[in-house]
Formats: C-alpha cells, structure tokens, sequence
C-alpha cells in the first residue's frame, strides 16, 4: 500500500508515520504545504492513500485539488473538531480529529482496508466541504443532561459541569455542587454533543470546562496539571500530545 502524509507541522507528520509504522504502514513521502504537494502530484504517481491535514502553511489542503486531479483515497487529520463532523462524512474513508489517537488511527485503517475501492477516481466534492470549514454552520449543542439518581432523574445543565470523566467503564459528570453523576453515555459519544468553546478533551479519560479552571500548573515530561474549582478526586493532566491543541484552544 502506498501511503503518503501531507502535514504542515513536521513533528506531526514524523508522529503519524510512526504510528503507521507500527501498523506495517510504510509512508512513502512526506509532503509539508500546497505548493509543495501540487508539484509532487503533478510529476508522480499518486498513492493509493493520503493522509491529509486540512490547514497547511500556505493555504487549506484542497487548494491541491483545484489544480491536480484527485486519485487516491483520503483520510483526513483536523483540529475543526467543533464542525468537521459533518464534512468528513462526505465520501472519505475517514477523518481523524488532533491530536491523533494510535487506536482511532488503527481504525481508520482498517476501514479503509474494507473499504478499498475497485476504482482509484473519487467523488469528493471539496467545495462542499471548503463551504463548511470557511462558513461552518451554526451547531447546536447540548445544554443539559439527565442523570438517574435512584427512582429519579436529575437534570444538569452543562454550564455547572465542572468536567466529564470515565472510570471503570463508567462516564460521569462533576458538578458545581461537588456531586459526581453516572451518565448513560460515554465520552466519545459526548464529542458529538458538547460545545468546542466550553469543553476540552484533555486526556482520554478527562473533558473540562474552560469556565471552572482554577489553576494550569506545569507537570512532568511536558505535560500540564488542571486544578478545577472543585473536582479534587482525582489527577486531571493534560497528555503530551494534547497540550499544543489545549493551549490554542485557551486562547
């Protein structure tokens, strides 16, 4: 399989062909901006799949395609976590959301392995999905919650949710109140339904509220402490991975 990465970060690419490394996934070229990219389709071969960062240094990634024909398949890597959702659902393999988790890559592999295509022409229609990332459409996201407390159901309103976390295949909400509550959900399921402007995934087993950060403190091997107004049950640290993205998203 021929498998080419155009990313503009270069740690960020020499990342992801690692992590296709140990998938067996030899990636043959790295390719870092538009201009770049569109001389190397112009003169080579194209690659059965691309790994395709949207935003690259001189310009969004489909400025590629507007000059040189499409004949790979594409997942896509992105930070527009808040509205890619819909986008990428178009006709990709699949997108994967920064910074890139080895186990949601491993998917996204697998999938494009099932789903190989008998023909290298696609169908992608970036205008659609250039329309979406320019002007992306207003989301409504949940504004509350209910939990079961016994015989009865309690209503949390997202504002006074401190941070959502998972323990012991459970996800719970900690609120103002200092109250953890079981939900019936998970936290993959609540990227889909909470605010990218008040919610950040921090670590695998940590969403948190920018509006109840108290303190940001430096921790080990690059990492960061989150200290909440009251959640203290457990560590909250921000990954290694995360931490440009959480920082970005402060701002």
């Amino acid at each position: 399989m021929n498998v080419i990465v155009i990313e503009d970060e270069k740690p960020a690419a020499r990342r992801l062909s690692r992590l296709l490394a140990e998938l067996k996934i030899n990636v043959s070229v790295m390719l870092h901006s538009v201009e770049e990219s569109i001389i190397w389709f112009e003169s080579n071969e194209h690659p059965d799949l691309i790994f395709l960062d949207i935003q690259l240094s001189d310009g969004l990634s489909f400025e590629i395609f507007d000059a040189v024909e499409v004949k790979s398949s594409i997942i896509f890597t992105t930070a527009y976590d808040e509205y890619a959702l819909q986008a990428f659902k178009l006709n990709s393999i699949d997108y994967l959301l920064k910074p890139i988790d080895d186990e949601d890559l491993e998917k996204a592999v697998k999938k494009y392995k099932e789903l190989r295509p008998k023909s290298t022409k696609l169908s992608l229609d970036f205008n659609d999905i250039k329309k979406l990332l320019v002007n992306p459409i207003e989301r409504e996201f949940k504004k509350r919650f209910t939990a079961r407390v016994g015989q009865h159901l309690k209503i949390i309103n997202a504002d006074e949710v401190e941070c959502f976390y998972s323990e012991n295949k459970g996800t719970y909400a900690a609120t103002i109140e200092s109250r953890n509550y079981l939900m019936d959900t998970t936290l993959e399921n609540l990227e889909n339904e909470l605010s990218p402007k008040k919610f950040f995934r921090v670590s695998r087993k940590f969403y948190v509220n920018v509006d109840h950060i108290k303190d940001i403190i430096t921790f080990s091997n690059s990492r960061l402490k989150i200290k909440l107004n009251h959640f203290n049950e457990k560590e909250i640290i921000v990954s290694r991975e995360r931490v440009r993205d959480f920082k970005l998203w402060l701002e």
